[in-house]
């Protein structure tokens, strides 16, 4: 290890030592995205997962070293996932070259500088860096936006371009829409397409960063008139044929980072 460790203050825009404490119970991995993340980590046997949470898509099978900056999200962390560092992505403690790949899932959005935060990605890996975002050219291209436009519009400040993303991960990058199940496992916002009621749970709404972030009383706004038009029947009458949809071609992208030289090896 040749970096310091971070001083003590939330490591992005959301606090998630005060607002964290049942995220594992509503950001639970899916298996059918965790697959798609799973694959694209290819042979890589030395993993670091960046932004780790409570252990979400990480995988199970290969040596993992998992950094999470919040206190409440490495206690939430299962007996078998190893001990998450408290660590944050644009300083992460490894020398150059230390594992065979990175990961980073529905993160790059809380980081102070999500540019820095990649670049030390591909700086401690040899080989893929993985990552689970969302394309802000995309996000809310359903009935969110009738509801809280102000949620999409925040969210979509915080999210790079992946254009952009890709230009600073270097080398080829491949990118993948990713379907969000109608049954999806997790808990962030797109989840929910095919299941409004879900959303007027306080629970399910304060696991998603961006709702602690809107100017105070637009969340209670937003969900007062969903439950009022779910009451009605005119969230059925407009939007009703989500209902029916088993996927939600929305704005869930994987982006996969391979350096351009050398090709990349597994550890032996």
């Amino acid at each position: 290890m040749t970096r310091s460790l971070r001083t003590r203050r939330p490591a992005g825009d959301a606090d998630y030592d005060r607002s964290g404490g049942g995220y594992s119970r509503t950001r639970r991995a899916d298996d059918r995205i965790a697959r798609q993340v799973t694959s694209a980590l290819g042979r890589a046997r030395t993993v670091i997962n960046v932004g780790a949470g409570a252990g979400s898509y990480e995988p199970t099978d290969r040596y993992v070293s998992a950094v999470e900056p919040s206190a409440s999200m490495r206690s939430q962390r299962p007996p078998r996932l190893p001990p998450a560092l408290d660590a944050v992505a644009e300083q992460l403690p490894f020398d150059d070259g230390s594992f065979d790949a990175a990961m980073a899932t529905v993160t790059v959005h809380q980081w102070r500088d999500w540019r820095q935060g990649v670049r030390e990605l591909r700086r401690v890996s040899r080989g893929a860096v993985v990552m689970l975002t969302f394309d802000p050219a995309t996000f809310g291209d359903w009935w969110l936006a009738h509801y809280v436009p102000e949620l999409v519009d925040l969210t979509c400040s915080r999210l790079p371009a992946i254009d952009d993303l890709c230009d600073v991960l270097g080398g080829a990058s491949d990118v993948t829409v990713i379907p969000t199940p109608a049954d999806c496992a997790d808990g962030f916002i797109e989840c929910f397409h095919a299941r409004p009621e879900m959303l007027l749970r306080s629970q399910i709404w304060q696991s998603q960063s961006g709702w602690a972030l809107l100017p105070l009383g637009v969340e209670r706004r937003a969900i007062r008139q969903l439950a009022h038009d779910l009451r009605s029947g005119s969230w059925d009458r407009r939007f009703g044929s989500f209902r029916t949809r088993p996927v939600l071609r929305g704005s869930l992208r994987l982006v996969v980072g391979r350096p351009s030289a050398p090709e990349w090896t597994t550890s032996r």
